[in-house]
């Protein structure tokens, strides 16, 4: 049974930091592309980072360049989303998802909540 399993979300003040953690099971996690989203409140889901298999190139939006810090461990089978500098803007509900570059896996986590303020 695939399972993604996003933890670590919860209550920060503007500036903080959380480290999210997706923890994956049920397939080949290190055959697969990991990207976080999230969902904001009154905004269309937003892709924030991608790692890739087996350079671990990553890549992110501007919006989050700079603060953000996507990672795997594939020893682990779980990636992580390091977050800083934390804006109230950031809150909403955070996801993680796996890729195959094939096209034959596409798997999404349940999401954790970050919250942002003061």
């Amino acid at each position: 049974q695939v399972q993604l399993v996003e933890s670590g979300g919860g209550l920060v003040q503007p500036g903080g930091s959380l480290r999210l953690s997706c923890a994956a099971s049920g397939f080949s996690f290190s055959n697969f592309v990991m990207s976080w989203y999230r969902r904001t409140p009154g905004k269309e889901r937003e892709w924030l980072a991608r790692i890739s298999i087996l350079t671990e190139d990553t890549d992110y939006p501007d919006s989050v360049k700079g603060r953000f810090t996507i990672s795997r461990d594939n020893a682990k089978n779980t990636a992580y989303l390091q977050m800083n500098n934390l804006k109230p803007e950031d809150t909403g509900v955070y996801y993680c998802r796996a890729t195959q570059p094939t096209g034959k896996g596409d798997f999404w986590g349940q999401g954790t909540q970050v919250t942002v303020s003061s």
